[in-house]
C-alpha cells in the first residue's frame, strides 16, 4: 500500500482554519479525505457537512468524506484509521489533521518520524499555517505558540486581509518573511484557496527522495542583505506594541530565521559533528533548517532538513556543468546563537 498523504492544518484561535477545511471537503474534487479534529478546536465542522452526528469516533461524511476526533493520542488514531484502511473498512487517500489553535505542530510533525508504524503508513506532506492579519500583530507579540506555527510553516495562508489597511498587510507579510523565509505567503479570502496550493506540496520530506528547488531561499536575498544587520527593537518592551508603519522590522520576535552561504565544500565529518552537537544542545528550539550542501567526495547535491532533534540528508540531482557550488542553508529557530552556528558551518568547511 503505497503511504498516505498527511497534512497539519494549524493557525491562531479564529485564523480561519475551519472556514478552510470547510472549502477543502465541500469542494467537488472527488477526493476522499480523513480529517482529524483535535477536540477543543472552536467549532466542529461536524455541524453542517457529516451525514449522522454519532458518538462513534470516525463519521462518514455525505462527500465521502471522514471527520475523527483525537480523543486518544495522535498515534492511535493514525494506526486506528491506517488499519481500517487497510482492511477495507474506510476508504480514503489523504489526512488533515487539523491542530487546536494553542497547539505546537513540532511535536504532531515528529509523531510521523518517531513512531515506524506510523513511518510505514504516512508520508507528512506540508505544514499549513493560517495567520488572521487582522489580530496577527498582537497574536505574534504576546504568544510564543502563534510564532511557532509561523515558523513551523511550509505555507502560510494569510486571512482576513480585506479587514486591515494595506500597509499593515504589508508589515505583516515583511515580519513573517522575516521568521520564516522558507514558506511563500498567500493572502486568502473566506478559505478560498485550490486544492494545489493544499496537497501535495511535498514541502516535508525528511527521509524521502526530494525534490527541492535549488532556489529556495532567492525569495529573501534581497531581504537578507538590507536587514539582517538592524537590530530587532529592543527599545520595544511592550508585548503588543504595534508598529504598523515605517520600518517593519523592530519585532523582537524570538522566532527568527538566517541563511548560510558558501562557495566552497563542507568537509563532511566536521560538519555532522558539528551538527549533531548543535541539535544536541539546541535542538528543542529549532523549529525547521534546511539546505542544499556542495559536499566534498560527491558530484551531487546535498539536501538536508530537520525538525527540532530529527535530521535527514540525502544525495539530489548532480550539479550542472557551469552551475555555481553554493551550499545555502535556512535556520529557523527560537532565539538560536546564530554567530555560534555561523562560526561552526565555517569552521565545517574544506
Amino acid at each position: 500500500m503505497s503511504l498516505i498523504p498527511a497534512t497539519i492544518l494549524t493557525g491562531f484561535l479564529g485564523s480561519g482554519k475551519t472556514t478552510l477545511l470547510k472549502r477543502v471537503l465541500t469542494e467537488a474534487h472527488g477526493q476522499k479525505i480523513a480529517v482529524i479534529e483535535n477536540e477543543f478546536g472552536e467549532e466542529n465542522i461536524d455541524n453542517d457537512i457529516l451525514v449522522a452526528d454519532t458518538n462513534e469516533q470516525i463519521i462518514q461524511m455525505s462527500n465521502g468524506c471522514i471527520c475523527c476526533t483525537i480523543r486518544e493520542d495522535l498515534r492511535a488514531t493514525l494506526q486506528l484509521l491506517a488499519a481500517k484502511k487497510r482492511k477495507g473498512l474506510l476508504d480514503f487517500e489523504r489526512v488533515v489533521i487539523e491542530t487546536t489553535g494553542l497547539a505546537d505542530p513540532g511535536p504532531v510533525a515528529q509523531t510521523f518520524f518517531m513512531d515506524d508504524e506510523i513511518a510505514e503508513s504516512f508520508l507528512l506532506d506540508s505544514i499549513l499555517t493560517l495567520v488572521d492579519a487582522k489580530h496577527a500583530a498582537q497574536q505574534l507579540n504576546d504568544r510564543q505558540e502563534a510564532r511557532r506555527q509561523v515558523g513551523f510553516a511550509d505555507q502560510i495562508f494569510i486571512s482576513k486581509a480585506d479587514l486591515v489597511p494595506a500597509e499593515e498587510l504589508d508589515a505583516l507579510q515583511h515580519r513573517l518573511r522575516h521568521m520564516n523565509p522558507r514558506a511563500p505567503q498567500k493572502v486568502v479570502h473566506f478559505g478560498g484557496v485550490t486544492l494545489s496550493e493544499v496537497f501535495d506540496l511535498r514541502g516535508f520530506n525528511l527521509n524521502a527522495k526530494l525534490d527541492i528547488d535549488p532556489d529556495f531561499l532567492k525569495e529573501e536575498e534581497h531581504d537578507e542583505a538590507h536587514h539582517h544587520d538592524h537590530d530587532h527593537g529592543e527599545h520595544c518592551d511592550h508585548p503588543s506594541h504595534q508598529h504598523a508603519h515605517g520600518h517593519h522590522h523592530h519585532h523582537d520576535d524570538d522566532v527568527k530565521s538566517f541563511v548560510f552561504r558558501s562557495d566552497r565544500a563542507f568537509d563532511p565529518a566536521k560538519l555532522e559533528d558539528f551538527l549533531g552537537a548543535i541539535v544536541n544542545i539546541y535542538g528543542p528550539r529549532m523549529l525547521r533548517y534546511k539546505g542544499v550542501l556542495n559536499m566534498k567526495g560527491t558530484d551531487r547535491k546535498v539536501i538536508f532538513q530537520g525538525v527540532h532533534q530529527l535530521m535527514g540528508s540525502d544525495l539530489g540531482p548532480n550539479w550542472v556543468s557551469g552551475e555555481k557550488k553554493t551550499s545555502k542553508m535556512v535556520f529557523i529557530g527560537i532565539d538560536l546563537p546564530k554567530d555560534i552556528l555561523l562560526q561552526g558551518l565555517e569552521q565545517s568547511l574544506v
